[in-house]
């Protein structure tokens, strides 16, 4: 294990176990089946990049289930049904071209050292997925959560949903939907779990005019 591996291992077990990893998944598992299982479909073959504990990729249906992370902690987290690979976001070389049907990250664009890495990274998932295919990124939005934003040590890439937007299109892709105010900043601490409440939120845009401070955006190849 290299220095990077090393220190991205000691910041998942202090940050993500501190933050309840049963709370994590039991979220997930209830955004995936109201609300982003209508963006992909259980006969898709779906990546995750930075997987993190695999709370995402272990909870939504798919056909075949990929999760990329540099933490190799990672493969002692994830369900048998989800093939892990120890790599990079920006060299997805395991993968041939137009591989898979959708790509999903959440919370890792923002931890990129600068623009050069994210169009990186944007060029591999325009490579991998095949023609129509979606990629999905969420993340905290710099306009409305500018003062939280910078309080996790490994932020470094400012970004809203108007600015990778246009990276995202500059990178060969349509903008499919686009919500700058989406999920709260955070799901640690006093944010309720329990599937109803968060059913209700999902199903209330309004309310995540109030709350969201991540952005969504949906983009086709």
């Amino acid at each position: 294990m290299n220095a990077i591996q090393d220190e991205l291992s000691d910041l998942y077990r202090s940050r993500f176990e501190a933050s309840g990893l049963a709370k994590r998944r039991a979220v997930w598992q209830t955004l995936n089946d109201a609300f982003f299982s209508r963006l992909i479909s259980p006969e898709n073959e779906v990546l995750e990049l930075a997987c993190g504990y695999g709370e995402f990729i272990s909870t939504i249906r798919a056909r075949r289930k990929h999760g990329v992370d540099l933490n190799p902690d990672t493969a002692g987290r994830l369900p048998a049904d989800v093939s892990f690979h120890n790599a990079s976001a920006d060299d997805l070389g395991f993968l041939s071209d137009q591989a898979v049907d959708v790509v999903f990250t959440s919370n890792f664009l923002e931890h990129l050292p600068d623009k050069v890495a994210l169009s990186r990274v944007l060029a591999e998932v325009h490579r991998v997925l095949k023609p129509g295919g979606r990629f999905i990124a969420l993340g905290p939005n710099i306009r409305f959560a500018y003062r939280e934003y910078w309080d996790f040590y490994d932020h470094h890439l400012p970004l809203s949903d108007r600015s990778l937007s246009e990276g995202v299109v500059a990178a060969g892709f349509s903008i499919e939907r686009a919500i700058p105010q989406f999920l709260p900043f955070t799901m640690a601490g006093k944010t309720p779990a329990h599937p109803f409440l968060i059913r209700a939120y999902l199903a209330m845009p309004l309310a995540w005019k109030v709350l969201g401070k991540q952005f969504l955006i949906v983009a086709r190849r």
